[in-house]
């Protein structure tokens, strides 16, 4: 992850103390950071999602692409340094390559879910509970292609 910070050179930077929040569950904005240093956990509904020390990890991106609020809670555990983008649709419209390498997390990310889902679909093959619930989730991951709020082509074609 960290080959995105190369990339990075002249965004702003901000630091967080330990105990600061990054990005509050629920709440909605436009920005997305980029980790320079430093320690933080993401939190959805009081529950630790993970904890996260890799320079180059980008935080804030989900909300950012589908226009909604976010999602978890991103706290620094030690003080934090990040790069900050403070429109992040506008950013990722206009840099073409922070925007490839973060569509490379989110299928690595999509890999990694529908992987799980199919060792627990074939782990629980026959089985009449709550797991037979997987081919739903499964396909809705692979086949969801109901991006209303894309608009196909460059900024260049609207002039």
């Amino acid at each position: 992850m960290a080959g995105i910070l190369k990339f990075c050179q002249g965004l702003p930077r901000l630091n967080f103390n330990t105990g600061d929040y990054l990005l509050a569950e629920g709440i909605k904005s436009k920005m997305v950071f980029i980790l320079i240093e430093g320690q933080v956990e993401v939190v959805k509904d009081n529950f630790q999602i993970n904890k996260v020390s890799q320079p180059g990890s980008i935080f804030g991106e989900m909300s950012v692409l589908l226009n909604i609020p976010h999602m978890a809670n991103v706290k620094a555990l030690t003080d934090t340094s990040v790069y900050v983008i403070e429109d992040g649709s506008d950013f990722l419209k206009s840099n073409s390559e922070i925007t490839f390498y973060l569509a490379k997390i989110l299928a690595q990310r999509l890999n990694g879910v529908t992987s799980y889902l199919m060792d627990i679909k074939n782990q629980f093959k026959g089985s009449d509970d709550h797991h037979s619930m997987v081919d739903e989730v499964l396909e809705s991951l692979v086949y969801y292609n109901d991006a209303e709020d894309v608009e196909l082509g460059s900024d260049r074609d609207k002039s």
